[in-house]
């Protein structure tokens, strides 16, 4: 990747973003941004049609990152996050539990402490509402802050801290109810 581009602002405030700057991002980026999509999609293999996707768009899109609306990493998971909803919007169905998690999977014989937080998290992942999921997914698994997930979602900072609270809340509650 190589060439320099710039993003439509005034002269004194253009910044340059390279290919390089975005082969930085990609390797900072790219495995959380693949949890992330296997966290919403439910889908190992669409995740990764989905990371390639995105990092496809940021490139073709570069021209268009402005510093002054968040973060690169926010950007790119906000390309990452639409490209998914279009998946789904695609497929037309919410996402499955991860790995064909069931009910049964999680009384099995695995009398480890760790395996069963483990498995009682997925579950209650799996009770959340899809937009609670990607809430949590995108907090950490991407490791935005709450004005990047407000800049990714479309909502206000205050916004975004609440809904994150409220669907922690209800995880942590489903979470205990399958302890």
């Amino acid at each position: 990747m190589s060439g320099t581009l710039t993003y439509s602002l005034p002269a004194r405030e253009r910044a340059v973003f390279t290919g390089e700057r975005l082969e930085r991002l990609y390797g900072a980026s790219r495995d959380d941004l693949y949890a992330y999509l296997v966290t919403l999609l439910g889908d190992h293999s669409a995740a990764e049609e989905v990371t390639a996707l995105a990092f496809e768009r940021a490139l073709r899109k570069r021209r268009l990152f402005n510093p002054r609306r968040g973060s690169e990493r926010a950007w790119l998971f906000g390309i990452a996050r639409n490209a998914a909803l279009d998946e789904l919007r695609r497929r037309r169905r919410t996402a499955p539990l991860p790995e064909g998690l069931a009910a049964e999977e999680v009384t099995g014989e695995d009398h480890s402490e760790r395996s069963a937080r483990r498995a009682a998290l997925q579950v209650a992942l799996a009770g959340l509402a899809p937009r609670e999921r990607e809430l949590i997914a995108l907090k950490f698994h991407a490791g935005l802050s709450n004005l990047d997930l407000a800049r990714v979602l479309g909502v206000s900072e205050s916004n975004a801290g609440t809904l994150l609270h409220r669907a922690i809340t209800k995880l942590r509650k489903a979470c205990d109810e399958q302890a």
